[in-house]
């Protein structure tokens, strides 16, 4: 699963269609769902959470924390 998160994320920071700001928006999108579940007590799905390193990683290999 390491490798395909590794590549879902380089072929995400490679893409020139998505910019910078996409991948914030997106990652704001994520974390606030999850905080809300969270908040109502309700499992967090395991896809929504491997979506949140994908992105993470793919903004940080672009040289964006």
């Amino acid at each position: 699963m390491q490798t395909d998160i590794e590549t879902t994320a380089s072929k995400l920071a490679c893409d020139p269609r998505i910019s910078d700001y996409d991948f914030w928006r997106s990652l704001r999108n994520i974390n606030n769902e999850i905080f809300e579940i969270a908040n109502n007590n309700g499992p967090i799905p395991i896809e929504m959470l491997r979506w949140r390193v994908i992105l993470r990683q793919a903004r940080s290999k672009r040289g964006v924390a």
